[in-house]
Protein backbone atom coordinates (compact mmCIF):
# COMPACT_ATOMS: atom_id res chain seq x y z
CA UNK A 1 0.00 0.00 0.00
CA UNK A 2 2.68 2.59 0.96
CA UNK A 3 4.87 1.16 -2.34
CA UNK A 4 1.39 2.09 -4.13
CA UNK A 5 0.97 5.66 -2.40
CA UNK A 6 4.66 6.53 -2.98
CA UNK A 7 4.24 5.54 -6.81
CA UNK A 8 1.51 7.47 -7.25
CA UNK A 9 2.63 10.59 -5.84
CA UNK A 10 5.89 10.43 -8.32
CA UNK A 11 3.36 9.89 -10.97
CA UNK A 12 1.21 12.65 -9.91
CA UNK A 13 4.82 14.90 -9.67
CA UNK A 14 5.86 13.75 -13.01
CA UNK A 15 2.34 15.12 -14.69
CA UNK A 16 2.08 18.43 -13.30
CA UNK A 17 5.48 18.77 -14.67
CA UNK A 18 4.42 18.01 -18.01
CA UNK A 19 1.25 20.28 -17.45
CA UNK A 20 3.39 22.90 -16.74
CA UNK A 21 5.83 22.42 -19.92
CA UNK A 22 2.58 22.29 -21.87
CA UNK A 23 1.26 25.24 -20.43
CA UNK A 24 0.91 28.94 -22.25
CA UNK A 25 1.83 30.73 -19.08
CA UNK A 26 0.85 34.01 -19.73
CA UNK A 27 0.97 37.35 -18.06
CA UNK A 28 -2.03 40.24 -18.16
CA UNK A 29 -1.68 44.06 -18.06
CA UNK A 30 -5.17 43.93 -17.04
CA UNK A 31 -5.78 47.51 -18.14
CA UNK A 32 -9.21 50.00 -17.63
CA UNK A 33 -9.07 50.78 -21.40
CA UNK A 34 -7.23 47.87 -23.14
CA UNK A 35 -6.03 44.16 -21.82
CA UNK A 36 -2.58 43.04 -23.12
CA UNK A 37 -1.12 39.31 -22.36
CA UNK A 38 2.24 38.26 -23.09
CA UNK A 39 2.40 34.66 -23.93
CA UNK A 40 5.91 33.32 -22.38
CA UNK A 41 8.23 32.58 -25.26
CA UNK A 42 6.44 34.71 -28.01
CA UNK A 43 5.69 38.37 -26.24
CA UNK A 44 3.20 39.97 -26.49
CA UNK A 45 0.26 38.01 -28.32
CA UNK A 46 -3.03 40.44 -28.28
CA UNK A 47 -4.08 43.76 -27.08
CA UNK A 48 -7.56 44.39 -27.29
CA UNK A 49 -9.91 47.02 -25.14
CA UNK A 50 -11.73 46.16 -22.33
CA UNK A 51 -14.87 46.08 -23.35
CA UNK A 52 -17.73 43.74 -23.04
CA UNK A 53 -21.45 43.52 -25.07
CA UNK A 54 -23.91 41.48 -23.15
CA UNK A 55 -27.15 40.91 -23.91
CA UNK A 56 -29.18 42.64 -21.28
CA UNK A 57 -32.21 40.55 -20.59
CA UNK A 58 -29.81 37.10 -19.82
CA UNK A 59 -26.43 38.82 -19.49
CA UNK A 60 -25.07 36.31 -22.13
CA UNK A 61 -22.21 37.62 -24.11
CA UNK A 62 -22.19 38.83 -27.05
CA UNK A 63 -18.99 40.26 -27.93
CA UNK A 64 -15.46 40.96 -26.69
CA UNK A 65 -12.66 43.33 -27.03
CA UNK A 66 -12.44 44.69 -30.62
CA UNK A 67 -15.36 43.52 -31.88
CA UNK A 68 -17.63 44.80 -28.06
CA UNK A 69 -15.72 48.23 -28.68
CA UNK A 70 -16.98 49.15 -31.63
CA UNK A 71 -20.73 48.56 -30.16
CA UNK A 72 -20.27 51.42 -27.19
CA UNK A 73 -22.91 53.99 -28.11
CA UNK A 74 -23.87 52.14 -30.76
CA UNK A 75 -26.05 49.06 -29.25
CA UNK A 76 -30.00 48.25 -29.56
CA UNK A 77 -31.92 48.31 -26.60
CA UNK A 78 -31.15 44.39 -25.81
CA UNK A 79 -27.71 45.01 -25.94
CA UNK A 80 -25.32 47.04 -23.76
CA UNK A 81 -21.62 47.36 -24.22
CA UNK A 82 -19.75 48.53 -21.06
CA UNK A 83 -16.27 48.09 -19.34
CA UNK A 84 -15.95 46.07 -16.35
CA UNK A 85 -13.13 47.64 -15.12
CA UNK A 86 -13.09 51.26 -13.59
CA UNK A 87 -10.30 53.30 -12.23
CA UNK A 88 -8.10 49.81 -12.69
CA UNK A 89 -10.17 47.77 -10.45
CA UNK A 90 -13.00 45.34 -11.38
CA UNK A 91 -15.93 46.56 -11.16
CA UNK A 92 -18.16 44.28 -12.40
CA UNK A 93 -16.69 40.51 -11.12
CA UNK A 94 -19.03 38.55 -13.59
CA UNK A 95 -18.51 40.32 -16.58
CA UNK A 96 -14.57 41.27 -15.68
CA UNK A 97 -14.22 36.99 -15.22
CA UNK A 98 -16.09 36.50 -18.80
CA UNK A 99 -13.71 38.67 -20.24
CA UNK A 100 -10.52 37.06 -18.78
CA UNK A 101 -11.55 33.91 -20.11
CA UNK A 102 -11.96 35.14 -23.82
CA UNK A 103 -9.00 36.35 -23.13
CA UNK A 104 -7.21 33.50 -22.02
CA UNK A 105 -8.90 30.85 -24.50
CA UNK A 106 -7.52 33.43 -27.21
CA UNK A 107 -4.06 33.97 -25.91
CA UNK A 108 -3.70 29.81 -25.34
CA UNK A 109 -5.81 28.66 -28.32
CA UNK A 110 -2.60 26.01 -29.08
CA UNK A 111 -2.98 24.32 -25.49
CA UNK A 112 -6.59 24.84 -24.52
CA UNK A 113 -6.34 21.61 -22.24
CA UNK A 114 -3.65 22.96 -19.77
CA UNK A 115 -4.62 25.73 -17.58
CA UNK A 116 -2.04 28.73 -17.66
CA UNK A 117 0.00 30.34 -14.88
CA UNK A 118 -0.44 33.57 -15.09
CA UNK A 119 1.13 36.88 -14.06
CA UNK A 120 -1.76 39.70 -13.49
CA UNK A 121 -0.24 43.08 -13.26
CA UNK A 122 -2.73 45.43 -10.70
CA UNK A 123 -2.22 49.00 -9.28
CA UNK A 124 -0.34 49.22 -6.46
CA UNK A 125 -2.85 51.34 -4.21
CA UNK A 126 -5.93 48.53 -4.09
CA UNK A 127 -7.20 47.17 -1.20
CA UNK A 128 -6.85 43.01 -0.37
CA UNK A 129 -10.81 42.79 -1.49
CA UNK A 130 -9.82 44.06 -4.94
CA UNK A 131 -6.63 41.63 -5.12
CA UNK A 132 -8.60 38.71 -4.19
CA UNK A 133 -11.46 39.92 -6.74
CA UNK A 134 -8.38 39.98 -9.73
CA UNK A 135 -7.38 36.16 -8.58
CA UNK A 136 -10.46 34.86 -7.67
CA UNK A 137 -11.98 35.92 -11.79
CA UNK A 138 -8.64 34.72 -13.29
CA UNK A 139 -9.12 31.33 -11.45
CA UNK A 140 -12.66 31.07 -11.92
CA UNK A 141 -11.51 32.15 -15.61
CA UNK A 142 -9.22 29.13 -15.86
CA UNK A 143 -5.74 29.89 -14.81
CA UNK A 144 -3.80 27.30 -12.97
CA UNK A 145 -2.22 29.78 -10.57
CA UNK A 146 -2.79 33.72 -10.39
CA UNK A 147 0.53 35.78 -8.99
CA UNK A 148 0.01 39.17 -8.84
CA UNK A 149 2.77 42.14 -9.45
CA UNK A 150 2.59 45.91 -9.23
CA UNK A 151 2.06 47.80 -12.06
CA UNK A 152 5.01 50.19 -11.41
CA UNK A 153 7.31 47.48 -10.95
CA UNK A 154 5.96 45.63 -14.26
CA UNK A 155 5.88 48.85 -16.01
CA UNK A 156 9.71 49.30 -14.52
CA UNK A 157 11.20 45.87 -15.83
CA UNK A 158 9.29 46.27 -18.78
CA UNK A 159 11.35 49.26 -19.86
CA UNK A 160 14.29 48.26 -18.78
CA UNK A 161 15.11 50.03 -15.74
CA UNK A 162 18.38 48.74 -13.84
CA UNK A 163 15.74 47.97 -10.66
CA UNK A 164 17.66 45.88 -9.09
CA UNK A 165 21.01 47.83 -8.64
CA UNK A 166 21.31 50.11 -5.21
CA UNK A 167 20.11 53.29 -7.56
CA UNK A 168 16.95 55.39 -7.20
CA UNK A 169 14.77 54.25 -10.45
CA UNK A 170 11.87 56.30 -11.20
CA UNK A 171 8.58 55.04 -13.15
CA UNK A 172 5.17 56.66 -14.02
CA UNK A 173 2.86 54.81 -15.72
CA UNK A 174 -0.45 56.26 -17.11
CA UNK A 175 -3.05 53.83 -18.06
CA UNK A 176 -6.43 54.26 -18.62
CA UNK A 177 -7.85 54.36 -14.84
CA UNK A 178 -4.89 54.80 -13.00
CA UNK A 179 -1.61 56.55 -12.63
CA UNK A 180 1.30 55.00 -10.76
CA UNK A 181 4.19 56.52 -9.38
CA UNK A 182 6.92 54.67 -7.88
CA UNK A 183 10.49 54.85 -7.10
CA UNK A 184 12.32 51.43 -7.12
CA UNK A 185 15.60 50.48 -5.61
CA UNK A 186 17.51 46.98 -5.28
CA UNK A 187 14.33 45.31 -6.79
CA UNK A 188 11.83 46.78 -4.10
CA UNK A 189 9.45 49.65 -3.78
CA UNK A 190 10.52 52.26 -1.86
CA UNK A 191 7.90 54.85 -2.00
CA UNK A 192 4.60 54.72 -4.36
CA UNK A 193 1.27 56.74 -5.01
CA UNK A 194 -1.43 55.12 -7.18
CA UNK A 195 -4.00 57.74 -8.59
CA UNK A 196 -7.73 57.26 -9.75
CA UNK A 197 -6.77 59.64 -12.97
CA UNK A 198 -5.82 57.95 -16.19
CA UNK A 199 -6.72 58.45 -19.91
CA UNK A 200 -10.01 57.75 -19.19
CA UNK A 201 -10.26 61.12 -16.77
CA UNK A 202 -9.05 63.06 -19.42
CA UNK A 203 -12.00 61.56 -21.84
CA UNK A 204 -14.43 62.25 -19.31
CA UNK A 205 -13.17 66.04 -19.23
CA UNK A 206 -13.52 66.38 -22.46
CA UNK A 207 -17.09 65.19 -22.83
CA UNK A 208 -17.75 67.68 -19.72
CA UNK A 209 -16.00 70.86 -21.67
CA UNK A 210 -18.24 70.20 -24.67
CA UNK A 211 -21.29 69.74 -23.10
CA UNK A 212 -20.49 73.01 -20.82
CA UNK A 213 -18.74 74.82 -23.34
CA UNK A 214 -20.32 74.32 -26.43
CA UNK A 215 -23.93 72.07 -25.50
CA UNK A 216 -22.61 69.26 -27.30
CA UNK A 217 -22.97 66.05 -26.84
CA UNK A 218 -20.13 63.41 -27.45
CA UNK A 219 -18.89 59.86 -26.15
CA UNK A 220 -16.07 59.08 -24.65
CA UNK A 221 -14.87 57.10 -28.13
CA UNK A 222 -14.76 60.28 -30.02
CA UNK A 223 -13.16 62.41 -26.66
CA UNK A 224 -10.38 59.95 -27.18
CA UNK A 225 -9.65 60.43 -30.85
CA UNK A 226 -9.76 64.64 -30.44
CA UNK A 227 -7.36 63.46 -27.10
CA UNK A 228 -5.34 61.89 -29.43
CA UNK A 229 -5.39 64.37 -33.06
CA UNK A 230 -4.98 67.26 -31.25
CA UNK A 231 -4.24 66.90 -27.49
CA UNK A 232 -1.11 68.34 -25.43
CA UNK A 233 0.53 69.38 -22.06
CA UNK A 234 2.17 72.84 -23.23
CA UNK A 235 1.84 74.84 -26.28
CA UNK A 236 2.38 73.51 -29.79
CA UNK A 237 4.68 74.86 -32.22
CA UNK A 238 1.89 75.04 -34.90
CA UNK A 239 -1.78 75.07 -33.62
CA UNK A 240 -4.28 72.94 -35.06
CA UNK A 241 -8.03 72.15 -35.04
CA UNK A 242 -10.33 69.34 -35.27
CA UNK A 243 -14.10 68.83 -36.57
CA UNK A 244 -16.36 67.40 -33.89
CA UNK A 245 -19.63 66.07 -34.51
CA UNK A 246 -22.50 65.20 -31.57
CA UNK A 247 -25.76 66.25 -31.12
CA UNK A 248 -26.80 69.76 -29.89
CA UNK A 249 -28.47 69.40 -25.78
CA UNK A 250 -30.56 72.62 -27.08
CA UNK A 251 -32.00 71.55 -30.55
CA UNK A 252 -31.44 67.83 -30.39
CA UNK A 253 -30.33 67.54 -33.62
CA UNK A 254 -26.67 66.35 -35.15
CA UNK A 255 -24.00 69.38 -35.03
CA UNK A 256 -20.15 70.09 -35.88
CA UNK A 257 -17.94 72.29 -34.80
CA UNK A 258 -14.50 73.19 -34.85
CA UNK A 259 -12.67 72.61 -31.81
CA UNK A 260 -9.13 73.80 -31.15
CA UNK A 261 -5.59 72.09 -29.64
CA UNK A 262 -5.76 75.34 -27.81
CA UNK A 263 -9.28 74.86 -26.17
CA UNK A 264 -8.53 71.03 -25.93
CA UNK A 265 -5.30 71.30 -23.95
CA UNK A 266 -7.57 73.62 -21.44
CA UNK A 267 -9.78 70.90 -21.23
CA UNK A 268 -7.62 68.51 -20.22
CA UNK A 269 -5.31 70.51 -17.88
CA UNK A 270 -6.46 69.50 -14.53
CA UNK A 271 -6.18 65.70 -15.14
CA UNK A 272 -2.46 66.59 -16.12
CA UNK A 273 -1.04 68.80 -13.19
CA UNK A 274 -3.21 66.75 -10.92
CA UNK A 275 -0.96 63.78 -12.05
CA UNK A 276 2.06 66.42 -12.19
CA UNK A 277 1.35 67.16 -8.68
CA UNK A 278 1.46 63.90 -7.62
CA UNK A 279 4.78 63.41 -8.61
CA UNK A 280 6.25 66.46 -6.94
CA UNK A 281 5.06 64.78 -4.18
CA UNK A 282 6.35 61.47 -4.61
CA UNK A 283 10.00 63.19 -5.19
CA UNK A 284 9.31 65.35 -1.76
CA UNK A 285 8.42 61.98 0.06
CA UNK A 286 11.98 60.01 -1.43
CA UNK A 287 14.76 59.82 0.57
CA UNK A 288 17.52 62.59 -0.12
CA UNK A 289 20.17 59.90 -1.50
CA UNK A 290 17.80 58.10 -4.19
CA UNK A 291 16.54 61.92 -4.47
CA UNK A 292 19.88 62.72 -5.89
CA UNK A 293 20.35 59.95 -7.83
CA UNK A 294 16.81 60.82 -10.01
CA UNK A 295 18.75 64.39 -10.53
CA UNK A 296 20.93 62.13 -13.40
CA UNK A 297 19.07 59.65 -13.99
CA UNK A 298 15.27 61.15 -14.73
CA UNK A 299 11.68 60.20 -14.50
CA UNK A 300 10.30 57.86 -16.95
CA UNK A 301 7.18 58.00 -18.68
CA UNK A 302 4.69 54.49 -19.40
CA UNK A 303 1.57 53.85 -20.51
CA UNK A 304 -1.34 54.98 -23.33
CA UNK A 305 -1.03 58.34 -21.57
CA UNK A 306 2.24 59.19 -21.68
CA UNK A 307 1.65 60.21 -25.58
CA UNK A 308 0.17 63.46 -24.79
CA UNK A 309 2.07 65.79 -26.78
CA UNK A 310 4.24 67.26 -24.77
CA UNK A 311 3.56 65.52 -21.47
CA UNK A 312 7.14 65.31 -21.15
CA UNK A 313 8.14 68.88 -21.47
CA UNK A 314 5.48 69.74 -18.82
CA UNK A 315 6.68 67.30 -16.36
CA UNK A 316 10.32 68.35 -17.01
CA UNK A 317 9.25 72.33 -16.10
CA UNK A 318 7.46 71.20 -12.94
CA UNK A 319 10.13 68.97 -11.51
CA UNK A 320 13.19 70.22 -12.80
CA UNK A 321 14.48 66.69 -13.99
CA UNK A 322 15.09 64.91 -17.19
CA UNK A 323 12.04 63.12 -17.96
CA UNK A 324 11.69 60.34 -20.96
CA UNK A 325 8.95 58.59 -22.63
CA UNK A 326 9.36 54.84 -22.57
CA UNK A 327 10.21 53.59 -26.16
CA UNK A 328 7.53 51.47 -26.14
CA UNK A 329 4.88 52.88 -23.41
CA UNK A 330 1.64 51.01 -24.26
CA UNK A 331 3.58 47.54 -23.74
CA UNK A 332 5.49 48.66 -21.33
CA UNK A 333 3.72 46.59 -17.80
CA UNK A 334 2.76 43.50 -19.94
CA UNK A 335 6.40 43.47 -21.44
CA UNK A 336 7.29 43.31 -17.45
CA UNK A 337 5.17 40.61 -16.73
CA UNK A 338 6.47 38.43 -19.79
CA UNK A 339 10.38 39.08 -17.89
CA UNK A 340 8.80 37.96 -14.75
CA UNK A 341 7.10 34.56 -16.61
CA UNK A 342 10.84 33.86 -17.92
CA UNK A 343 12.64 34.25 -14.72
CA UNK A 344 9.96 33.70 -12.29
CA UNK A 345 12.55 32.36 -9.77
CA UNK A 346 14.61 35.28 -9.73
CA UNK A 347 11.82 38.56 -10.14
CA UNK A 348 9.24 36.57 -7.08
CA UNK A 349 11.25 37.53 -4.37
CA UNK A 350 13.37 40.61 -5.60
CA UNK A 351 10.00 42.58 -7.28
CA UNK A 352 7.61 42.54 -4.27
CA UNK A 353 4.08 40.82 -5.93
CA UNK A 354 1.34 42.65 -4.87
Amino acid sequence: MVAGWTLLRSLGGRITRVFGFLAHDIGIDLGTANTLVYAKGQGVVLNEPSVVALYSDTRKVRAVGNEAKLMLGRTPGNIVALRPMKDGVIADFDVTEAMLRYFIAKACHQARFVAPRVVVAVPSGITEVERRAVKESAMNAGAREVLLLQEPVAAAIGVGLPIEEPAANMIVDIGGGTTEVAVISLGGVVYARSLRIGGDGMDIALVNHMKREHNLLIGERTAEEIKIRVGSATPLAVECSVSVKGRDTISGLPQTISLSSIEVREALSDSLHAIADMIRNTLERCPPELAADLVDRGIVLAGGGSQVRNLEKMLRERTGLPVFVARDPLRAVANGTGVVLENLSTWLGASAPA
